[in-house]
């Protein structure tokens, strides 16, 4: 991947600019299964596959950010990143249940799934389990900038967030309203991240390579949510009762 400036240094504007197509190009809101979900057309068993599935990643999300948590150099730098494991953990001074992993199993629960089976993972698809794996350790093992650039696809977050809720309003007046609950947490909380780390990646992309490592791994975060809703939708069997 090239940042399409000939080699040349990007200004912080072309740079934000790149990450922009890159992420209308590539990120999932594109994808065919998001789609039908937002235009009403998936069936229970379809959102219900999604909702389970989409937990593993979830639960993961703290975890990655505990990785980059460790890479940090500063206090002023972790004291800041470990808010997000908070905000999906819950509170240091809490029992959990102000985070978003709790409102995501409320979620499961409003569209019908137990809690126990969302927190067994036993029903997790192969090529879920993958991706997730996939980068969680990409947060482990690569560099602290683009392992921060990964997390960018929250610049676009806040947006399908906002089309979701709308959406399951409208089509999936069975789900109980509690469990959007999640979705309308993370428009701020998306917003607010993805500010901090494009900060960060302008601060820390200091040569054209930085800049082209931090668009690839930006391009690998949207490939793996591709890659995850890739393997909900052609999963094998449900998906066959009325929406």
């Amino acid at each position: 991947m090239t940042t399409g400036l000939s080699g040349r240094m990007a200004t912080e504007a072309e740079l934000e600019a790149r990450l922009r197509a890159l992420g209308e190009e590539r990120y999932h809101h594109r994808h065919p299964f998001n789609l039908r979900m937002h235009e009403g057309a998936l069936t229970r068993a379809e959102l219900r596959r999604w909702v389970l599935n989409r937990f593993h990643y979830q639960r993961h999300i703290p975890v990655k950010d505990a990785l980059i948590l460790a890479k940090l150099g500063t206090r002023e730098l972790r004291r800041s990143w470990i808010r997000r494991v908070h905000d999906h953990d819950g509170s240091p001074d809490g029992d959990g249940t102000d985070g978003g992993i709790e409102r995501w199993l409320r979620l499961g629960e409003a569209v019908g799934l137990d809690r126990e089976l969302l927190l067994s993972g036993d029903a997790v698809l192969p090529g879920v389990r993958l991706a997730v794996d996939g980068y969680v350790n990409f947060c482990r093992n690569a560099s602290t900038l683009e392992a921060v650039a990964s997390s960018l696809t929250e610049l676009f977050a806040p947006d399908l967030m906002a089309t979701r809720i709308a959406a399951w309003e409208r089509h999936y007046p069975w789900v109980e309203r509690e469990g959007l609950r999640y979705f309308q947490v993370r428009v701020g909380q998306g917003r607010r991240d993805s500010e901090e780390a494009l900060r960060l990646v302008h601060e820390w992309a200091r040569t054209p390579g930085d800049q082209e490592r931090a668009l690839a791994a930006f391009a690998f975060k949207c490939d793996l949510l591709w890659a995850l809703l890739d393997a909900v939708e052609h999963a094998p069997g449900g998906g066959s009762d009325a929406g």
